[in-house]
């Protein structure tokens, strides 16, 4: 049973329910698995638990907001 993870920041309900669905048909459709046997976890990380080059995305948001 394949299982696609995605570690990223914070997402909307909407786009969380967009990418489960186009990571499992893209997935089924490259692979010739059936969508009913993919498994997709989303694990958000709060900005402050993200860190990009030595600094946290919450850093970087508050001093690109400056």
């Amino acid at each position: 049973m394949p299982v696609i993870t995605l570690e990223g920041g914070k997402l909307s309900l909407e786009q969380k329910r967009d990418l489960i669905h186009r990571l499992t048909s893209v997935a089924s459709e490259v692979t010739s698995i059936p969508p009913a046997y993919y498994t997709v976890l989303i694990r958000e990380q709060e900005d402050a638990n993200l860190g990009i080059g030595g600094e946290s995305v919450e850093e970087m948001k508050a001093r690109l907001k400056k």
